[in-house]
């Protein structure tokens, strides 16, 4: 078996994962190896829909998403990538269908506005005005944010893949952890199915498997896996702008850039890793669709598929180091948010790794709230 040294070991080949490798190499940490048993964005970076939104409920979910939309709006620069990750910026429209929601939606939006994130309450004939043939039977209003959008997750991760590369970073795909050597709470080692790999720090960024690493270190983190489904259809012509999402329907749908559609809705599942697609979720989506946009029902189905949301207790992210083990970085949990948090996260944990600071505040997020019950529950989450 082959021995190898890193400095920082990455965990998890997906946007997350990826994003720290550059982001640490950006400021000289060059010394650092990304290990992943598949192929980059295979997990679930690949398998989501890939919206990007700031409209939360939380300040530091905001500010997450606020912070990474920035980078997102320069990406293609910043990474020097030719092909391009197709962000476009065409808004989230999210629709209110009671009281209680309604009043949920105006303190979020209250509080978005306070962070500078230009968000609109809209009534029910300004949401038509955006979406004509959306059905409002039942709507109380809705939200908009203009800056809100959608990239490509694969195109976004191979960005960032190859950008860290190209500063020295080592990818090893195909490559699994079976094991962290640990000795008086100080990291040795990551052992690998290729070999072990020399080391004193660890980021966590297996996503739904990030409970699995964890215990390898000996710790016991709170995420888990919980599958959830997508559908695209055929390309169309340009009918829709905006992402439409609904939280009562646990429901959301957009058209990309290349005209298909592309969308998900939110099921009772259990903890688990299954991430095989059900007739039943094509017969919710096609339900929902038929009440919500009853023209795109005439749309053909080309696939669905699974991924898996790494969840956390109070759906916001475990970011920062993971005591009693020193050096164990943890950046999972997002529960359905990494990808559209992913470029910020991989500052602040560059940041976090190589000056003991963080740019914004996020000791908030550590591992360390849930024992302590500072628990800050997201209230804006499909499924």
């Amino acid at each position: 078996m082959s021995e190898y040294s890193a400095d920082v070991v990455v965990i998890g080949g997906g946007v997350v994962g990826c994003a720290v490798a550059f982001e640490l190499a950006q400021r000289g940490c060059t010394n650092v190896i990304v290990v992943e048993r598949g192929t980059l964005a295979c997990g679930s970076t690949g398998r989501c829909g890939a919206g990007v939104r700031q409209q939360f409920g939380t300040e530091l979910n905001c500010v997450l998403a606020r912070e990474s939309v920035r980078i997102f709006e320069k990406m293609d620069e910043y990474l020097d990538y030719e092909p391009g990750v197709e962000f476009r910026q065409s808004g989230y429209l999210i629709l209110a269908f009671s009281d209680k929601q309604w009043d949920q939606f105006k303190k979020n939006v209250a509080l978005q506005r306070s962070l500078g994130i230009d968000v609109k309450m809209l009534t029910v004939d300004e949401a038509l005005e955006i979406v004509p043939f959306l059905n409002t039977e039942g709507m109380v209003g809705a939200t908009f944010c203009n800056t809100d959008g959608f990239a490509n997750p694969f195109h976004t991760t191979f960005a960032y893949g190859q950008a860290a590369k190209r500063l020295g970073v080592r990818i090893m795909t195909h490559t699994t952890v079976t094991g962290i050597e640990v000795e008086n709470d100080r990291i040795k080692a990551v052992v690998t199915d290729k070999g072990k790999i020399a080391t004193d720090t660890v980021v966590n960024c297996a996503g739904a498997y990030s409970g699995d690493i964890a215990k390898m270190a000996g710790i016991d983190l709170p995420v888990w896996g919980e599958r959830h489904q997508i559908l695209v259809t055929e390309p169309v012509e340009p009918l829709m702008g905006p992402m439409v999402i609904s939280f009562h329907h646990d429901f959301y749908f957009q058209q990309s850039v290349h005209g298909s559609f592309l969308g998900g809705i939110g099921l009772p599942e259990p903890k688990g890793y299954n991430i095989m697609s059900t007739v039943e979720f094509l017969e919710r989506m096609a339900a929902t669709l038929k009440q919500l946009l009853p023209p795109l029902t005439q749309l053909r189905v080309v696939r669905q598929w699974a991924g898996l949301y790494d969840r956390s207790p109070d759906a916001q992210p475990i970011l920062g180091e993971c005591p009693p083990v020193e050096k164990f970085y943890n950046a999972n949990g997002f529960s359905g948010h990494g990808f559209m948090v992913a470029p910020i996260v991989g500052v602040l944990l560059a940041e976090l790794i190589t000056t003991g600071k963080t740019s914004i505040d996020i000791s908030k997020l550590d591992m360390g709230r849930f024992a302590r019950g500072e628990l800050v529950f997201e209230p804006s989450v499909v499924g």
